[in-house]
């Protein structure tokens, strides 16, 4: 070769190396420009290169730019977010419409950082939080939260968007119909527990559309997140099928699982046993399919009897389901591993004893079946089966249910049990995971698990303050000393199920109608009103953070001071107090109005957006009407009229608080009040069938709600911490 054009080479090849050095891969570029392009060109990545396998960061000043160095991609996007957080204050949400607010000069680091991670398996989401808050997601939704998940270090994300398209191809081939396959679906939002066999048919056919869509929605989901190195979970097959199989295949063994939620026996699931040779036929059919269209990263979300029974409780049988299942997605992939959470073992904890889970777990290969620790803030199930017997398992925080929006969560637990984890864990502790059922509650407690992933020990008090220095508190001490008073008062006990204000729950004289709603707080309620009268001392803060704290505690407060009203006015029914029930009856009435009124400022809280993403998946008014319905419905009633599930996603939300909460409450006031008037008894149990079809009326209706109001969340609570002060220095 010339010597002139050898020269040329190698210098192309120096310069490309130098230039891949100070730019990084495109992918971490990319989101600096999304996320603040104004700083965007004063970051330099740059992938390390050394055989040190453990996942690492380096940060440091350059220059007069930022440089972050990592092993992979996912440690330099999570080496960001640590530069983001601890030196510019600044937090990145998971939601598209929040703004980043970043420091007009960036902050030197005086000396390098280096942090290695403690475990390099990081899990995020859960099946239902693809039906409580993300069925409508578009990918503009998508792209900043896989941008969150990146930054805080998230390398297994659940994956099981777009795997009805799959199904549908291998169900048409096997012989079933177009619209057999389409009603075995269930609608967007149930699609969830339509995928854990749970129920099958309910708010179906599912539209053509819909399948399209959401392919190639999963596409783009699964080609960003490898291209910030995660390992998406896809699905696989866990045994359900459709009940028309039988009707093809009439001697395959084939049951009808048992009841759930409520849903009549035509909505039950069907499952195939995994000893009949059709099972691995479709797990074979799925897997190709699916790996053809999607690709794979070897490992498989698989969960069979989740809130349902096994057929046969006998050990020899689920040894044999577990094994039969690994050797059904071995056979396809050999490199697969299996992914199961464990959220069967806490729920229905009678019938898988001990013995059984063992035989379950054991006749898996080593280290091929791995297990999520789902809710670990409650129980951890690693430390009463002997560390899972051996299997890799992740320790998970769950921390909400359905969405529900209450404040709860406990930092100073939680940091005790990760480091109790570590501790005492075993060589089989495979990672930290984070396992909730819907977005917009307690976003603080996620982002501290995952922090706890990282080798770099802070203080729950010196997590808390940074955190709401990232909140506004670097611009105001008053946020910071509210933020302190919520970690040492109000963050002081886990999450449970149904946890919600009372303003949520279906109307009554005395507690609440279901479980699906409990009122009940652990602090004092003049606490959290403190807290949110020292957090409206700060002034002029510009940030999206601290305007949702505000909405945030709001509702919380005010949600707690609807309880005190309605035993007050329940106290005037038993007095046969007329005039004081309709005093209270009103103030009960304008509390639920200013809480909607104040939830309405934002519009990640707000009914409008959500209604609106729903209609936004139709292609013609029919279609817009069936997502809409869908919409309504999970959030209500979620099912048939009437079920144990009624309620259980209420969300305080604006719209939805002024016309479904406050209807039921004012029907139920104006009823009881009329009752008395008339010398007559209260018929509860007919007011509760009234309220009960006004329900299922409401998920029917098509009334639009403003996707967010136009007034300053500020200002509003202002003027609220003025109306109810003095009920509150009365109280004390």
């Amino acid at each position: 070769m010339n010597h002139k054009y050898l020269y040329l080479l190698l210098l192309f090849l120096i310069v490309s190396c130098q230039r891949n050095v100070e730019t990084g891969p495109p992918v971490l570029k990319e989101m600096c420009q999304r996320l603040f392009p104004r700083h965007a060109q004063s970051f330099l990545f740059e992938l390390l290169t050394d055989s040190i396998d453990t996942d690492r960061f380096i940060l440091e000043s350059s220059q007069g730019k930022i440089r972050i160095k990592g092993n992979n991609r996912n440690s330099l996007a999570a080496g960001l977010n640590h530069y983001l957080k601890n030196y510019c204050h600044t937090h990145v949400s998971w939601y598209a419409s929040e703004t980043v607010e970043m420091p007009d000069v960036l902050p030197e680091i005086p000396q390098p950082v280096y942090i290695r991670s403690k475990c390099d398996n990081r899990f995020f989401l859960n099946y239902c939080t693809f039906g409580y808050t993300m069925p409508y997601w578009k990918w503009q939704d998508w792209e900043r939260l896989i941008d969150w998940m990146a930054l805080n270090g998230v390398t297994m994300p659940l994956a099981i968007t777009g795997q009805e398209s799959i199904w549908y191809k291998v169900w048409t081939d096997m012989g079933l119909s177009d619209e057999q396959v389409r009603s075995y679906f269930t609608g967007p939002a149930h699609l969830p527990w339509h995928r854990m066999s749970n129920v099958d048919f309910w708010q179906s056919p599912l539209p053509q559309s819909w399948l399209k869509d959401q392919e190639e929605l999963q596409k783009r989901i699964l080609e960003r997140e490898r291209e910030f190195d995660m390992t998406p979970v896809l699905p696989a097959f866990a045994g359900h099928v459709p009940a028309e199989l039988k009707t093809i295949y009439p001697n395959a063994k084939i049951y009808q699982m048992s009841q759930w939620g409520g849903f009549d026996e035509k909505y039950r699931s069907h499952f195939i046993d995994p000893m009949d040779s059709l099972y691995s036929i479709i797990q074979r059919r799925f897997l190709e399919e699916q790996t053809k269209v999607y690709g794979t990263d070897h490992i498989y979300g698989i969960d069979p009897f989740n809130e349902v029974d096994s057929p046969d409780w006998s050990e020899d049988f689920l040894a044999n389901v577990s094994s039969k299942i690994y050797e059904s997605i071995h056979q396809v992939d050999s490199a697969a591993q299996w992914l199961q959470m464990t959220w069967m073992f806490f729920y229905d904890k009678k019938k898988w004893t001990q013995p059984r889970i063992r035989s379950f777990l054991k006749a898996v290969p080593d280290n091929k079946l791995i297990l999520l620790d789902y809710y670990c803030d409650h129980t951890e199930i690693w430390r009463n089966t002997e560390k899972y017997y051996g299997n890799p398992y992740i320790w998970c925080y769950l921390g909400n249910f359905g969405g529900n929006t209450m404040i709860a969560g406990n930092l100073n637990d939680i940091d005790f049990k990760i480091k109790r984890l570590f501790k005492e864990g075993g060589d089989n502790v495979y990672g930290l995971g984070a396992t909730l059922e819907g977005f917009d509650v307690n976003p603080l407690m996620y982002e501290f698990v995952f922090d706890q992933a990282w080798d770099y020990p802070v203080t729950t008090d010196q997590w808390i303050t940074n955190w709401s220095m990232c909140r506004g508190g670097n611009q105001d001490a008053n946020i910071i000393k509210a933020w302190r008073a919520l970690h040492q008062k109000i963050y002081t006990e886990h999450a449970t199920c149904g946890q919600s204000v009372l303003m949520n729950a279906r109307p009554r004289l005395t507690g609440t109608k279901s479980w699906n709603t409990n009122p009940g707080i652990h602090y004092a309620n003049n606490d959290l009103w403190q807290i949110w009268k020292e957090l409206l001392k700060a002034r002029n803060i510009n940030n999206s953070d601290f305007r949702f704290d505000v909405i945030n505690i709001g509702r919380q407060v005010l949600g707690n001071l609807f309880s005190e009203y309605r035993d007050q006015f329940t106290a005037c029914y038993n007095r046969k107090d007329t005039t004081g029930m309709r005093e209270w009856s009103t103030r009960m009435d304008n509390l639920l109005l200013d809480v909607d009124r104040l939830l309405s400022c934002d519009a990640t809280l707000s009914i409008g957006k959500w209604l609106q993403d729903a209609r936004n998946c139709g292609a013609t008014v029919s279609e817009k009407d069936y997502y809409e319905e869908n919409a309504r419905c999970i959030l209500t009633v979620w099912g048939q009229q009437d079920t144990q599930l009624n309620d259980y996603a209420n969300r305080g939300w604006g719209g939805l608080t002024r016309s479904f909460y406050r209807e039921r409450w004012k029907r139920f006031t104006d009823g009881v009040i009329a009752a008395v008037s008339e010398d007559k008894p209260f018929d509860e149990d007919k007011f509760h069938q009234d309220i009960t079809q006004f329900e299922y009326n409401w998920t029917l209706q098509k009334d639009s709600f403003p996707i967010v109001s136009e007034e300053d969340p500020i200002q509003i609570a202002d003027s609220l911490i003025l109306k109810y002060d003095t009920y509150f220095t009365k109280a004390q």
